[in-house]
């Protein structure tokens, strides 16, 4: 690691397979806490490069809990977190949306490390049980349109490192990993990143998986559509700014997406927004980051009819259905 930790000192770059192999050998046990600690630091302090986000990607799904869902497309939806703003659970509550209106969703989320109350934090919290037991996973989304993979039973691998994010408290390259090493593998992709360096970093790499993809970054910080200001959309197919008004929305303040200050309270804005009971500023940013969704799932379709389907999922009661009964399901499984 002194070597590597030098070339890093010296503003020198990894190569994917350097990349690869220090992550390798965090798994494997070969550093200590001082050495690991100073080799995530560096990346606060310079941007990581294609090279070294690929190969830390490549390890981590190497050494993962593979889920194989058998040709089955789906779509993640997540941020990569760290842009501190301590919205509520935006992406995790578009998720239950999305599958309410017949998509299949294959999350892969985390308790939060940068904020206060990650997608982890706030589904164990309305009683979901974690498994990595592959066969319930997929009977899940037979049922629901949606499973949930709780990234440390199926990145063991890095069980070292959680304690040292923790402590760190700020985002590290993990934050820019955990969208990139969902162990399903998913087809299609809708994610959030905190600034445009990155997303131009998750296009390439997602090219060149073959991902279908979109990616936002409000151009106010927030790694997902806040509707606060205009917000960058990047996908196969697209490269544009959009504003509230290209989704038939209203402008928003910070304060009408602000995700509380206790898990409790993160869970319960959550519910209501599946019950089709939040503020209206809560609904039209969960139908906008849903819509995003469903449009990067079937592209013929326009951003109104998506939206459209997004406020059906909540009005009718389906998003809040396969919300209940995902949570039921996970009770009685191994």
């Amino acid at each position: 690691m002194n070597k590597i930790l030098n070339q890093l000192f010296n503003h020198e770059r990894l190569s994917a397979e350097q990349a690869r192999q220090v992550l390798v050998n965090i798994a494997n046990g070969e550093y200590n806490e001082s050495q690991i600690a100073a080799f995530m630091t560096v990346y606060l302090m310079r941007n990581i490069s294609v090279e070294e986000l690929s190969g830390f990607r490549s390890a981590l799904l190497e050494l993962c809990v593979p889920v194989n869902m058998e040709g089955k497309k789906s779509i993640d939806v997540c941020g990569t977190g760290g842009d501190g703003k301590n919205t509520f659970n935006i992406s995790t509550s578009s998720a239950f949306v999305i599958a309410g209106a017949g998509y299949a969703v294959t999350k892969h989320g985390n308790y939060g490390v940068s904020s206060l109350c990650g997608s982890s934090n706030v589904l164990e919290y309305l009683g979901y049980k974690f498994h990595n037991n592959v066969d319930a996973l997929k009977k899940q989304l037979d049922a629901c349109n949606i499973c949930f993979m709780h990234a440390p039973l199926f990145h063991p691998a890095m069980k070292s490192v959680a304690p040292i994010r923790r402590q760190l408290g700020v985002k590290t390259f993990f934050n820019m990993l955990g969208p990139l090493v969902n162990p399903a593998r998913p087809t299609h992709q809708m994610v959030g990143v905190f600034n445009l360096q990155l997303a131009r970093i998750y296009k390439y790499l997602m090219e060149s998986s073959n991902t279908e993809f979109a990616i936002v970054h409000a151009t106010d910080g927030y790694d997902e559509i806040s509707l606060t200001n205009r917000v960058k959309l990047i996908s196969n197919t697209e490269d544009r700014l959009l504003q509230a008004t290209d989704f038939n929305k209203t402008a928003l303040k910070p304060e009408e997406i602000f995700g509380g200050e206790s898990i409790e309270e993160a869970a319960q804005i959550m519910t209501r927004i599946l019950n089709g009971e939040a503020t209206k500023a809560q609904q039209d940013v969960v139908e906008c980051n849903a819509a995003v969704a469903i449009q990067c799932f079937d592209r013929s379709k326009s951003i109104e009819e998506c939206i459209e389907e997004a406020r059906i999922s909540i009005q009718s009661g389906k998003a809040f259905d396969v919300f209940k009964k995902s949570i039921e399901m996970t009770k009685s499984v191994a």
